[in-house]
């Protein structure tokens, strides 16, 4: 094939923005703020599960407690209506024994609840500052996910902004370049999934940075000007200049 030897020279400004779309699109696949996203998230929803166990621990201890209280006030107003009847008087000397046995273990009993009660009250405590340190972290994870999804957001929009510049540059560039020679720089860009043609620069291909030797190196210098010659290493199209070292 050949093409006039300066529409060859005009592939390396359109190699030049492919390399610069496909740096972008590499970016777009692997930036670092959506995967700070990622990870806001996850963390966040750690720190939401962790809430739940806490309210829920929190909750089940408050039960608890509630009910407790119900058996202390049950044994203490038992042991109050006991001690109103001793003190009324007028009974049999063996209820009194009976009553008087019955509010000493009414005291037992109440002694062991309250002591009960006051671990349930102590751990419902350390529950309820669970609960309020998860309240905290998960506030601070919303916002730190809300702070990265805005920095992932800025990020894409840069992006999005160079991409289509780019998008122009390279269209501006192959306007000027004829047909059959830009399909076939198009078919090469497919295949290396970069660009179709390379500077060759001292002797040395700049896509694959291969330098050619021997029967290759003699076949390309000998080759017409308007001759296009492609790296046998990569395939791209060799665009030669005054720096090709030939």
């Amino acid at each position: 094939m050949k093409a006039d030897h300066f529409d060859q020279q005009r592939l390396l400004a359109l190699a030049d923005e492919d390399v610069a779309l496909t740096q972008l699109a590499h970016r777009r696949r692997t930036l670092p703020e959506a995967a700070a996203v990622d990870a806001a998230l996850e963390a966040e929803r750690a720190l939401a599960a962790a809430l739940v166990r806490a309210e829920t621990e929190s909750r089940d201890l408050e039960r608890e407690v509630k009910r407790m209280e119900g058996d202390v006030d049950v044994v203490r107003q038992r042991a109050t209506r006991d001690q109103q009847r001793m003190e009324a008087g007028g009974l049999p000397a063996r209820e009194v024994t009976a009553l008087q046995h019955e509010l000493d273990s009414l005291a037992r009993r109440q002694s062991d609840l309250e002591d009960q009660e006051l671990e349930l009250m102590e751990r419902q405590e350390a529950a309820d500052s669970a609960l309020r340190s998860a309240q905290e972290g998960l506030q601070n994870a919303e916002a730190d996910r809300a702070r990265a999804e805005q920095l992932r957001d800025d990020a894409l929009a840069e992006l999005a902004d160079a991409t289509a510049r780019h998008e122009k540059a390279r269209a501006d560039a192959a306007a000027g370049i004829p047909a059959p020679l830009l399909s076939l720089y198009d078919r090469i860009r497919q295949q290396t999934g970069t660009t179709g043609a390379a500077l060759l620069k001292a002797r040395q291909c700049q896509g694959c940075r291969i330098e050619l030797f021997g029967k290759e190196l003699a076949a390309v210098r000998s080759a017409d000007p308007n001759e296009v010659v492609r790296c046998e290493n990569c395939g791209r199209i060799l665009v030669r200049t005054a720096e090709s070292g030939l």
